[in-house]
């Protein structure tokens, strides 16, 4: 794919996708690291200013989606805990199932962190699948739709495009 992107701007793309990746090094690296990436580098192109900004607001979606999961969960757990306490007694107290009974009482539980578990890691792949598409995607000069993607940070009104550079030069001058 040929295009007009300087290659330094390609790699400073793709390198603000895969820094994402240093949550895995330290807390919230995956703001951090892409917001210095991008912030040094955003005035120097649109391209690295527009990977910037969808990399920063894919990992602000992801983590509200995280957020309204555990948000969206939480009461059925809570829910239960406090419901197998009334039944099951045994399993609370002596940390194991005396009963089948007991077993019955912890599956609405089961089935819930079942659903749970497998749309956090559903939403993990995503992330991996979609930053890792992404940074290819940015070394060859293009630009990716982030799939879940929420605009938290949007576009500056002014931008500097070539059509807006010519609009600018043939208006009018004012007559004194």
């Amino acid at each position: 794919m040929e295009t007009s992107i300087p290659t330094h701007h390609k790699n400073v793309g793709t390198l603000i996708h895969l820094s994402t990746f240093c949550k895995y090094l330290f807390p919230f690296g995956n703001f951090i690291a892409p917001l210095i990436l991008w912030s040094a580098q955003k005035r120097n192109s649109l391209f690295i200013d527009k990977h910037g900004r969808d990399a920063i607001n894919f990992q602000l979606s992801i983590l509200l989606y995280f957020i309204a999961l555990a948000v969206i969960s939480i009461p059925f757990f809570i829910y239960f805990i406090v419901s197998a306490g009334e039944g099951s007694a045994s399993l609370l107290n002596n940390g194991y199932i005396n009963d089948p009974s007991d077993f019955a009482d912890l599956g609405g539980f089961l089935i819930t962190a079942i659903v749970v578990g497998v749309l956090a890691i559903g939403l993990f792949l995503i992330e991996i699948i979609t930053v890792i598409s992404a940074a290819v995607q940015a070394s060859q000069g293009g630009i990716y739709k982030f799939p879940l993607l929420i605009n938290f940070i949007k576009a500056s009104a002014v931008a500097e495009t070539p059509d807006t550079q010519e609009d600018s030069s043939t208006q009018e001058q004012p007559t004194m």
